[in-house]
């Protein structure tokens, strides 16, 4: 492949990009949601608001002041699942959504808000160096004392939002690493019981 030809298929791609996660102004009123498992990932945000969510992404945003950790079980997928918790000495990356208000109610009940599973928190967080306050996130109620590893699946799905919106591969990385590691003690405890 020559130079000139490489060149192009880098312009071209990173034309794509930036027009394919434009902010889509909504007409309707609207609000700023912070995705840090598994609706970071916009095929999976779709299942719950059944529509395309590419145009609403904004970008990467980092949450200072928090940290992850898997301190919820899912009963739907029977596994460890994502919350923050306050952690002066670290940050959450994730992907701030600008989304219409009619999916406010369906993102509730995927997170379980009526039984609380979760409960709306409002957080202030930096995109494309700016930053937006009254952010919508979603914390867990009622926290596992340790944390439960999450299933393959929701590790998949996890692992594809961070990729495909764009968090910095460290972060990346150490999210990998920490899914991982919380699945291989998980294995080892199994052994044992067995």
């Amino acid at each position: 492949m020559n130079l000139e030809f490489e060149h192009q298929i880098t312009d071209l791609q990173s034309h794509h990009l930036k027009r394919h996660w434009q902010q889509v102004t909504p007409c309707e009123p609207s609000f700023y949601y912070f995705a840090y498992g598994s609706c970071m990932c916009p095929v999976d945000l779709k299942r719950t608001v059944g529509e395309n969510v590419y145009s609403y992404v904004v970008g990467k945003a980092i949450l200072k002041g928090y940290r992850l950790g898997f301190f919820r079980r899912s009963l739907r997928r029977n596994c460890g699942a994502l919350d923050i918790v306050p952690d002066a000495t670290r940050s959450v990356e994730g992907v701030l959504y600008h989304l219409p208000c009619r999916f406010s109610d369906r993102l509730d009940t995927r997170e379980e808000v009526p039984h609380n599973g979760y409960r709306q928190e409002f957080i202030e967080v930096a995109c494309h160096h700016q930053i937006y306050t009254n952010v919508r996130t979603y914390v867990v109620v009622e926290k596992l004392k340790e944390e439960l590893a999450p299933n393959d699946w929701y590790f998949n799905v996890v692992m594809r939002g961070a990729v495909t919106c764009g968090l910095s591969e460290e972060y990346c990385w150490q999210l990998f690493n920490h899914m991982y590691r919380l699945q291989e003690q998980q294995l080892s405890v199994d052994k044992l019981s067995v």
